[in-house]
């Protein structure tokens, strides 16, 4: 396919570009990005961008257009409607724009597993989106190009704000032109067509399609789920689920076990596959001792995003936060040693649900029951991270139904059921893991020390924990273990970890109310016994 065919699949979209760079590979994509001024190289040969005011996700400028095709999107939280009028008025306005502007076009696919792959074309004003979209989704083989027909197309032209006059969802609720926000992430499923208006934040290119994705996989029995995933040695399969900064990535990238995927996966009736094919890292204070995968990972081909390098040196300061706490390296997987380049697992022997409890509270490591693996599911509890969206600047204790609520368009109580049948016909174990803090809140305890999760997890991997006793939190009911090989007895219960026991007492009551609190939404749509999977409440 050439550039004309590009042009004309283009014009059907009623989008309408100058010169196009389709499918170039990584290093003239960098060269290019150099040259026009978009980056510098760090010492290390990765490719160190700024993305200007928006440093990460924007979700209260992510629209989905309200039409029939949008029937099943469950509308209220990040799930915010706009107009197709509007709609088309942001693809006419990007259309005017690039009318003689050249674009770099990366064609290529989400989702490893063949029979559920989708493929996509990311158009892009900036060449390093370019790199980052050839770097991050799967990359295709050059027959797969010849007679290409994207599924979902994204333009990604950050550097043009929005067309926020009036007329705005009929009138009704506040729009964009109410808000001091240039910034427009627009989805329409029935143009199949993503606009990103306002932001040069790489991360809306990859969630504004992963949010595609959680809307039509379902349709095809595949559970879109927002987790990590690994394989053992004999192919065991565990996923991670957690919200940005809670552990995904950094407790995926095992040296003993193989990487799948450390961010987007589907679960069909054949195993697990990723979603992607490479890997999006939070960096601030990355460790080459701590993290060494993810730190010898990032090179050339890999590109940088926000972080401070020395102006003569150009090596990296990994713990310079003074432009974001949410410092990214992007990466491809294969960047990562003994990763899985097939991007297929098989059914998941061990599920990990990782809060981020910025209360302190939580056991770090508990099992679960079927119910409760619905009950915490849907309840998402953990701690939005410093920078990973616009306005968040310290730990804020959150529920995110399905450990991604910004990115599952859908009522979480479909997620819900598909996992809670998938675990029903497989013998996966669950369990729940607390990332976040011990011996206090984040304002006085300290962050588990990633040491001791990384031993908690291995010792669930490897069976370690499977005849040790258990015992129910008197408060959370999920079910502690008494001992774990290698970790201190006394981290395992939360509750001693506090010098003040009255004080934790008092913040785990408060958490079990926000649980109670929060579940009301689900409780009339659950089972009962789901309902009673919760925890303790003294009202």
């Amino acid at each position: 396919m050439d550039e004309p065919a590009v042009r004309a699949q283009l014009a059907e979209a009623d989008i309408t570009v100058g010169p196009v760079h389709r499918n170039l590979p990584a290093p003239e994509l960098i060269a290019r990005s150099l040259a026009r001024g978009e980056g510098i190289f760090a010492a290390n040969g990765a490719l160190v961008v700024t993305t200007g005011e928006r440093t990460g996700r924007s979700p209260a400028d992510r629209y989905i257009v309200d039409e029939p095709e949008a029937a099943d999107v469950a509308w209220g939280g990040p799930n915010q409607p706009c107009t197709p009028e509007f709609f088309d008025r942001q693809v006419r306005r990007v259309s005017d724009y690039l009318r003689r502007r050249e674009v770099y076009v990366f064609d290529g696919f989400i989702g490893a597993e063949p029979t559920y792959r989708t493929p996509i074309r990311v158009v892009a004003r900036a060449s390093w989106h370019g790199l980052f979209s050839h770097t991050l989704f799967v990359r295709p083989q050059p027959i797969d190009l010849e007679e290409f027909q994207p599924a979902f197309t994204v333009i990604a032209c950050g550097e043009l704000p929005v067309d926020a006059r009036p007329e705005w969802e009929g009138g009704d609720g506040p729009g964009p032109d109410e808000r001091p926000s240039q910034a427009f992430v627009g989805i329409s499923l029935s143009r199949r067509l993503i606009i990103i208006l306002g932001t040069m934040y790489g991360g809306e290119i990859k969630k504004s399609l992963f949010t595609a994705m959680n809307y039509l996989l379902p349709t095809r029995n595949v559970l879109p789920m927002h987790c990590s995933a690994t394989a053992g040695e004999k192919g065991d399969v565990a996923l991670y689920f957690g919200l940005s900064g809670t552990g995904k990535t950094t407790l995926s990238a095992d040296p003993s076990r193989r990487l799948i995927g450390d961010d987007e996966h589907g679960w069909s009736d054949h195993g697990v596959f990723n979603l992607e094919g490479g890997c999006y890292a939070k960096v601030i204070r990355l460790s080459e001792v701590q993290e060494p995968q993810i730190f010898n990972a990032i090179r050339f081909g890999s590109i940088l995003e926000n972080v401070i390098v020395d102006p003569l040196t150009r090596a990296v300061d990994w713990d310079d936060d003074s432009i974001t706490e949410n410092t990214r390296a992007t990466y491809p997987v294969t960047h990562i040693p003994g990763a899985l380049e097939t991007g297929l697992g098989g059914m998941p022997r061990n599920v990990f649900l990782l809060a981020c409890d910025a209360y302190g509270v939580l056991p770090p490591i508990s099992k679960l029951s079927p119910e409760m693996a619905s009950y915490h599911f849907l309840s998402g509890f953990t701690s939005k991270v410093a920078g990973t969206e616009a306005g968040c600047v310290e730990p804020t204790p959150t529920f995110s139904a399905c450990f991604g609520a910004p990115f599952m368009p859908r009522d979480p109580v479909v997620y819900a059921d598909m996992l809670s049948e998938r675990l029903r016909t497989s013998r996966t174990q669950i369990w729940l893991v607390n990332t976040g803090w011990s011996g206090g809140g984040c304002e006085s305890g300290r962050r588990m020390p990633i040491e001791v999760t990384r031993g908690l997890l291995r010792a669930a991997l490897d069976g370690a924990l499977d005849d040790v006793p258990r015992s129910p939190d008197p408060i959370f009911k999920v079910e502690v273990p008494a001992s774990c090989p290698g970790v201190p007895t006394e981290l395992l219960d939360a509750r001693s970890t506090w010098a003040d026991a009255a004080e934790y007492d008092a913040r785990a009551a408060m958490l079990a109310r926000q649980f109670r609190e929060n579940f009301e939404a689900f409780a009339g749509r659950v089972s009962s016994d789901v309902v009673a999977a919760g925890p303790v409440t003294s009202a």
